[in-house]
């Protein structure tokens, strides 16, 4: 269930709490190395990493999950490092996959010294945090060098999402009367989020909407079957046409959005 909350601009998702608990059983798998070993085939981490870091650089993945695009990024040639919570889950990473450097860590307090990382990817993380963001940021910016680079992607209110909700196509968040036990996700407005790494002395230098099937077939519950359909399709024409519609739509109707920050020297 989707609700808007009108004061911080903000759509907030109650769904499964989002927890360590949550997302060791969420990753849960019998084939994590085949997993992992899929961060291969990754055509968006490493491809926009390589526009801004050269390759030797080191970099980390705050709530790096099972661990798949620290692995892309280690063999494409970077120092990659990974953190997460997840505690069962980085167990088993470092069971079968003993060669990355991936590690029991908490986002709101790194284990690592100032001005220590290249590059920090952030991907999918900032949104779960209900009482905000401030104690990540915070400290993505004591780790990352000046002049080094944040790349971060959330979901966010998309041109469709606000036309929605200002059409009061959403009910109204109302935190006193909800059970934060469910609390999943937010989707964050892009500007105000910009804003506050401005704030914190970066600069923002590249931004990309992405993810456009999804933001409409979780958004317009009549074409919701046909889209969800193509979306899971792994038949490779339809997978063509999946590209070609989601780059159609993501103007208007992407789900998450990248930004990339530099930070300031």
């Amino acid at each position: 269930m989707k609700y808007f909350d009108t004061k911080n601009s903000r759509l907030v998702f109650l769904e499964s709490k989002s927890s360590a608990g949550f997302w060791d059983n969420h990753w849960k798998t019998e084939k994590l190395k085949a997993d992992i070993e899929r961060g291969k085939d990754d055509q968006f981490v490493s491809r926009i990493t390589k526009k801004f870091l050269p390759l030797g650089s080191k970099i980390l993945e705050g709530g790096c999950g099972k661990g798949a695009f620290v692995y892309s990024l280690k063999i494409s040639g970077y120092d990659a490092y990974g953190i997460d919570y997840a505690k069962e889950t980085i167990k088993e990473i470092n069971e079968v996959m003993p060669d990355l450097n991936i590690s029991l860590g908490n986002v709101e307090g790194l284990d690592f010294s100032d001005n220590f990382f290249d590059g920090y990817w952030s991907l999918g993380v900032i949104e779960h945090f209900f009482d905000g963001y401030d104690k990540i940021t915070k400290e993505m910016t004591r780790v990352i060098k000046p002049g080094g680079y944040l790349f971060i992607t959330f979901p966010y209110i998309s041109p469709l999402r606000r036309i929605k909700a200002k059409l009061g196509k959403y009910p109204k968040f109302q935190e006193k009367e909800l059970a934060m036990e469910n609390f999943y996700q937010f989707a964050l407005s892009h500007k105000k989020t910009s804003g506050d790494f401005e704030k914190l002395g970066f600069s923002i230098v590249y931004k990309k909407p992405f993810d456009g099937i999804k933001g409409l077939k979780d958004e317009i519950s009549q074409v919701k079957p046909i889209l969800q359909r193509i979306y899971d399709s792994k038949n490779i024409f339809i997978m063509i046409f999946q590209g070609l519609l989601s780059r159609a739509l993501y103007p208007f109707t992407s789900h998450s959005i990248l930004l990339v920050f530099k930070k300031n020297d």
